[in-house]
């Protein structure tokens, strides 16, 4: 029996849920970037760092190749750029709001 769409997107958000996934992905849009370089800019240990880049590469949000002895990860696509530009749009909208009301609740004493 195939899985419910809705599903199948809870377990999609679920897999963005760890802030180092995140990181990485808005990391990977300035372009491809090797594993070193991955790690200089995350307070990550090598092994946690591995682990996460295997979730997104199994969820197919991000790609790897080998040149030579060192591997460079790269976004799949640029639709992962897009979501990652809605989420931060949403986000941004959502923090105003917030300090709109929190602007009134402090206004209201």
């Amino acid at each position: 029996m195939p899985v419910p769409l809705y599903q199948a997107k809870a377990e999609f958000f679920r897999m963005l849920g760890h802030p180092v996934r995140i990181r990485v992905l808005e990391l990977l849009q300035a372009g491809p970037t090797p594993v070193r370089g991955l790690l200089a800019e995350l307070d990550v240990e090598p092994s946690s760092l591995s682990q996460q880049l295997a979730v997104l590469r199994r969820s197919g949000l991000v790609t790897s190749t080998r040149e030579g002895s060192t591997v460079v990860y790269a976004l799949a696509g640029a639709d992962v750029a897009e979501l990652l530009r809605t989420a931060r749009r949403i986000l941004t909208e959502l923090l105003a709001d917030q300090g709109m009301l929190l602007a009134e609740l402090r206004a209201a004493r």
